[in-house]
């Protein structure tokens, strides 16, 4: 356990102007309003860092990331409840025998929680977590990040 939960943000300061390289807790808009220069999103000529691979923090279970009509459909067709576990905010209808998780509304819970969560719902009989995808806007941004390496 730790207080934020994802890891730090990484910001590149070696090229003139500041490139953010992982989306963390310190949002863009932060890092530009602390240094004083606009943050530019991650380019090709970014070095490579710790978690910027595709897959990354993944569980044995495939991670599959929808908005709420996505994932209520999906559940309702789902032919083995038992075997499928979810991790939603409000608005997801979960089937009787689906392993749930509520996903707080506040980005910076959930950036607490996220990794606990996937490990919990990550049980042998479980063969996929739905995650509703977390809402836009930077203070979702670090999350949103990490579940996406989740579900690749």
């Amino acid at each position: 356990p730790c207080s934020v939960g994802i890891e730090s943000t990484i910001l590149d300061a070696t090229r003139g102007e500041p490139v953010l390289l992982r989306p963390g807790m310190i949002t863009a808009q932060a890092l530009s309003q602390a240094c004083g220069w606009p943050v530019r999103e991650r380019d090709a000529q970014a070095p490579r860092v710790s978690g910027s691979l595709a897959s990354h923090y993944a569980p044995q279970a495939r991670v599959r990331l929808a908005d709420a009509s996505v994932l209520n459909e999906a559940l309702r067709a789902e032919p083995e409840p038992a075997r499928v576990a979810v991790y939603a905010q409000a608005g997801v209808a979960v089937p009787a025998g689906v392993q749930v998780e509520r996903m707080p509304d506040d980005a910076a819970t959930c950036a607490h929680d996220v990794f606990a969560v996937l490990r919990r719902l990550d049980t042998p009989d479980c063969h996929t977590i739905w995650v509703q995808t977390p809402p836009e806007g930077q203070d979702w941004d670090g999350v949103r990040d990490r579940l996406q390496r989740a579900a690749a």
